[in-house]
């Protein structure tokens, strides 16, 4: 009787797969971690920037015609403390964003300004300037009784409302599905291998082949379901959003695949040159955590200066998560997103050449 390597194959990928769910573990930091993440982080919502607060120093005019042109401009909240030793703690700290000391020059439209704050709350400076000029300016016109004569117009155009879920989620996805897909086959192929399991595996009529895809799909088909349960989680319960309904979601899943494939043979690499089990952790923590800080994931990479954002553009996670907010957000398809596949592309031939030069069975 001729041995089937199809039947050989899917016992290989039900018994991985039963074994992923004997580990309560593993869904927890697959699912339930990622969804914390986003509902933390989903909560900041697009309000207008916070007033300033400021405290008024009453060594200084507090009764002046400025001061009720600062006061009403909407950008200063103004925080009364009844000792000078609470307030500047408070300003120390940066709870209290400046102290202002007004004094009038004599002038009807005149005034000056003593801006004294904290290293903690300087961030503030140049926001409590812009609001100073633009009330001495509007006291200024009123004393002078000039009265602009322009007038300004407002229309909104209809569009897409961007969400911080719309950013947060994309990024939330390539979170869970780096972790748990790399720490979920640097493990499983690490004891298999220690345990002989895949040495018995390798004795038998089994195509090698056979036995990483049987384990492999297991471990994507369970990434697979995280990444579902994440997209609608955050669509039906946070609005994310999905422009094209179901082929955004089917698209998403694509790119998915394509990342968890990467993974995977990193997570294999990890396995094969891990001396022990006690430093694939701090191996998938070395190639994991640059990326979570440096690919967009819980903010954008703008932030970085100009040569960082060069490093930021190789790193698989970036185009992961730059081709995710493009499909899921902007409309495109994936066929616009050849720039991001293309990098990742390159990621998997490197990877998996690796792969097949240093891949261990005992």
């Amino acid at each position: 009787m001729k041995y089937r390597q199809s039947r050989a194959l899917w016992a290989i990928t039900k018994a991985s797969f039963k074994a992923i769910f004997s580990q309560p573990s593993s869904l927890f930091f697959s699912l339930l971690f990622p969804i914390v993440f986003i509902l933390i982080f989903g909560a900041f919502t697009d309000r207008p920037p916070a007033a300033r607060s400021v405290a008024i120093d009453p060594l200084g005019d507090t009764t002046g015609v400025f001061l009720d042109s600062l006061m009403n401009s909407g950008f200063m909240r103004v925080v009364s403390y009844k000792d000078t030793v609470t307030r500047n703690a408070d300003l120390t700290r940066g709870k209290l964003d400046a102290v202002l000391r007004i004094r009038s020059t004599g002038n009807t439209a005149g005034a000056q300004v003593l801006i004294r704050t904290s290293e903690a709350g300087a961030a503030a400076l140049p926001a409590l300037i812009r609001t100073i000029d633009y009330a001495a300016l509007r006291m200024q016109l009123n004393a002078a009784r000039i009265k602009k004569d322009y007038t300004i117009r407002t229309e909104i155009v209809p569009g897409k409302k961007y969400r911080s879920i719309d950013f947060v989620l994309p990024g939330q996805l390539g979170f869970s599905v780096l972790f748990s897909t790399l720490f979920g086959i640097a493990f499983v192929f690490f004891n298999l291998r220690e345990q002989l399991v895949l040495k018995r595996f390798y004795a038998s009529p089994v195509k090698k082949l056979n036995i990483l895809i049987g384990i492999g799909v297991s471990r994507l088909s369970f990434q697979l379901i995280n990444v579902v349960v994440l997209i609608l989680f955050g669509h039906f319960f946070l609005r994310f959003t999905l422009v094209h309904g179901a082929l955004t979601f089917v698209e998403m899943l694509l790119l998915s695949i394509v990342m968890l494939f990467l993974l995977m043979g990193v997570g294999l690499i990890i396995s094969s040159i891990a001396k022990n089990d006690t430093v694939i952790p701090l191996m998938i923590n070395v190639f994991g955590f640059p990326q979570i800080l440096l690919s967009g994931t819980f903010f954008p990479v703008d932030v970085f200066p100009k040569w960082m954002q060069q490093l930021c553009e190789l790193l698989p996670l970036t185009q992961f998560n730059d081709a995710m907010r493009k499909v899921s957000f902007e409309g495109l398809h994936l066929y616009d997103c050849w720039k991001e596949l293309g990098y990742l592309g390159i990621w998997i031939i490197v990877i998996y050449f690796i792969v097949s030069r240093i891949m261990r069975w005992e």
